[in-house]
């Protein structure tokens, strides 16, 4: 939906206009040109995201309980957990057997239908110490089986971790095949039900402790960890006190660039509480040795071969700098004083930090029986990558039906139906919740409106001004204002905001030249209602530039917030100017949105009661699914859009929901049917939930769908029609 050519005329038509083009409307200043404001308004939210993180250092207060849910920790393991060996004619079970050891592959059940896999290495002699190796995404565990010599006299088990290939990121009965790396393949499908990938390899790890923890001997255990391990193995030791201590080799150091890193690091609301000092902190006083090496390089994404969609978020891993891991390790000092923490440099890895780790007992006895161990090739277990990917995709898959069972008896059985004051208060609180633990909460608008104007063009029944409010400091609305010309002195008219999509622009949405690509989505809707009278607002959302807005919403999910925390604020203020004029009716500002815009009929009317009607274009779904589905072609599992999933949506609002924070308000749904975004069944499955809704209300006109033979555009019949019937202008 991309179109400046009407913004680009709108401008030659200023630089035409005589005496008009020196009027701004009333209670605004004169507004200047200054270029792209579209441009201007994302690079004021990315600095605003940016202040935000550094302040974040200054106001944490690491608890393990929230590091538990913001991982998506929320599954209880299975009881009893057990190593069971595990092979087949090609990957036997046993792979080394010798004096000193047992080198076998094992598994263990972690959740209904997920499991771990791994090598599980068993000293012949007597067990000094337990320890759960975890290497990193890209080192299978058979790798690993000859670097563990300062382990001798160990049990180890080592985990087998999902990695960054792209290999099984595909739906082999769509026939789809991604770039999506495995790690971000899983992220896709669980960020929206409040799981995350670190969550599930979190729960394997966790479930050996389990298993260590239930044996008679009672040793000590040690979680070890490089590169993606290294997290794991940081997290692990945080939110379990049986853990007995911790190493951790190619991850720590400061956290707040975590929107540059791998998706699969994106952690809903982390810097809000947590940098690596945070969590490094609840490990004490059991000691954590970190070694600044060994991080994994990684420079992007796998290139899309060719058959592959290229759809992969960006996303690096580089190892900071020695000072900025120091300077880490010293802040987690402060929050939990002692000599619990050691900070090393490359290559200073010996005894001593083995010592603080197993003991001086194990250590000596590891020493007293060393000695030169021959390498051992171990087979590589080539099935078993395969089988952890597809787990855990349809452990996600199988969430979307206990979700929506979730949601009903959550939302549904308990929303008071029949007693409008009681729907009220009900709906208020889960609106606030909604807010603040879904989508994000900012401040309301805090720094003066200075609302600014210019004319920008007129016909012989509209005119129409491009306007500015300040909302946050460096941050703005903007938009274009379409005001009837037979508007009386006294007289107060009603506002539809009309709202574009992705990558859209305000012209797009009066373009009435057909040629022009914006009129075959747009149908020039926002200048057609002014043309019947209505005052017509097109506010421009931010999701323009690619990578540039997506990136807002890497930088604002770890303080908690979304790009909807953003757009929301800046329509408080949009409502807040339009009320004030003194041609617009305050209480008839309605809503109707196109695609993207279609996104926002369902998030901002149904958080901020200010709007009295919503139309949504082109997006209504069932919106769970449309994200993580593999068996829907038009999924987000198979698009580019990276930024789409919001953390634990599933278990709180599909779309139906939202519609009913927006009930007893009018609600409409228009589709066409040869719209890709959906299918007319499923987008029909999830409105019946809101037509019973508004029925069992009593107020079933309040509410309609309309279906047209066409594809993802304005239809804007049924829609003008429902619009003028529930917001009359006259």
């Amino acid at each position: 939906m991309k179109s400046g050519f009407y913004y680009v005329l709108g401008l030659l038509l200023v630089a035409g206009a005589s005496v008009l083009s020196a009027q701004s409307l009333p209670g605004t200043t004169p507004l200047e040109a200054q270029g792209d404001y579209s441009a201007t308004m994302v690079s004021g939210i990315d600095r605003m995201a940016l202040r935000l993180i550094e302040a974040s250092r200054a106001s944490r207060k690491p608890n393990r309980e929230t590091l538990k849910n913001i991982l998506g920790l929320v599954d209880v393991r299975l009881p009893g957990v057990s190593l069971e060996s595990v092979g087949d004619s090609k990957n036997p079970a046993l792979l080394v057997e010798n004096d000193e050891m047992m080198v076998t592959r094992v598994r263990w059940r972690v959740l209904d239908g997920v499991a771990g896999e791994g090598i599980h290495i068993r000293p012949k002699g007597r067990i000094l110490a337990r320890v759960i190796c975890l290497p990193d995404a890209d080192t299978e565990p058979e790798q690993m089986v000859s670097k563990l010599a300062w382990l001798d006299g160990c049990e180890i088990i080592i985990p087998a971790l999902i990695s960054r290939a792209p290999e099984f990121s595909d739906s082999p009965r769509l026939g789809i095949k991604t770039n999506v790396p495995h790690r971000e393949w899983i992220y896709r499908q669980s960020f929206v039900f409040g799981r995350h990938i670190i969550g599930y390899e979190l729960q394997k790890t966790l479930a050996l402790v389990d298993w260590c923890k239930a044996l008679p001997d009672r040793k000590r255990l040690i979680v070890a960890g490089y590169g993606e391990g290294g997290l794991l193995a940081l997290h692990a030791a945080a939110l379990d006190p049986r853990i007995d201590g911790a190493l951790v080799r190619g991850y720590f150091g400061p956290r707040e660039g975590v929107w540059a890193e791998p998706i699969d690091r994106n952690v809903f609301g982390l810097l809000r509480d947590f940098g690596d000092a945070e969590v490094a902190s609840l490990i004490a006083p059991r000691p954590l040795v970190i070694s600044n090496e060994g991080f994994p390089v990684v420079s992007g994404p796998p290139a899309a071969s060719p058959g592959r969609r290229a759809i992969a978020a960006p996303g690096r891993v580089t190892a900071p700098d020695w000072a900025s891991v120091q300077a880490e390790g010293e802040k987690a000092r402060r929050l939990a004083p002692g000599d619990w923490l050691t900070v090393l440099p490359a290559g200073h890895l010996g005894r001593d930090m083995a010592v603080k780790l197993l003991g001086e007992t194990a250590v000596q006895e590891i020493l007293s029986q060393a000695k030169p161990r021959e390498p051992m090739h171990v087979a590589i277990d080539v099935t078993r990558q395969e089988r952890l990917v597809r787990e855990l995709g349809a452990y996600s898959q199988k969430l979307i039906g206990l979700t929506e069972a979730e949601r009903d008896q959550n939302f549904w059985k308990k929303l008071p139906v029949a007693n409008v004051a009681e729907f009220a208060k009900y709906t208020a609180v889960y609106r606030r919740h909604l807010t603040e633990e879904v989508i994000g909460k900012l401040p309301d608008p805090n720094v003066p409106m200075n609302a600014r104007s210019r004319f920008l063009w007129e016909n012989d029944k509209v005119r129409a001004y491009e306007v500015t409010l300040d909302v946050w400091e460096g941050v703005m609305a903007w938009g274009w204002l379409c005001v009837p010309k037979d508007i009386g002195p006294d007289e107060r008219r009603p506002v539809v905001v009309c709202q574009h999509g992705l990558e859209g622009l305000p012209a797009d949405v009066f373009a009435a030249d057909p040629k022009a690509q914006a009129f075959g989505y747009y149908q020039a809707f926002a200048l057609r209602l002014a043309e019947q009278g209505y005052v017509t607002f097109a506010p421009h959302n931010p999701y323009r530039g690619f990578d540039a807005f997506r990136t807002l919403q890497r930088k604002l999910n770890p303080l908690s917030l979304t790009l909807y925390s953003v757009i929301n604020g800046q329509h408080q203020r949009i409502l807040e100017w339009l009320g004030s004029q003194p041609f617009v009716h305050r209480e008839k500002i309605a809503f109707y949105g196109l695609s993207y815009g279609g996104k926002s009929a369902m998030r901002t009317p149904a958080l901020l009661p200010g709007y009295c009607l919503s139309i949504c274009s082109g997006d209504f779904n069932e919106w769970i699914r449309k994200c993580v589905s593999d068996e829907m072609p038009m999924s987000y599992l198979f698009a580019p859009e990276y930024e789409i999933w919001e953390w634990n949506l599933a278990r709180q609002a599909n779309y139906a929901e939202m519609a009913a924070l927006i009930a007893p308000r009018p609600f409409m749904v228009e589709r066409g049917h040869r719209d890709g975004v959906g299918t007319d069944e499923w987008v029909s499955y999830e409105y019946a939930k809101v037509r019973r809704l508004y029925d069992t209300q009593g107020i079933p006109a309040r509410t309609r769908i309309e279906y047209f033979n066409a594809g993802h555009m304005i239809h804007g019949v049924g829609t003008f029609e429902f619009l003028h019937e529930h917001l009359p202008v006259r």
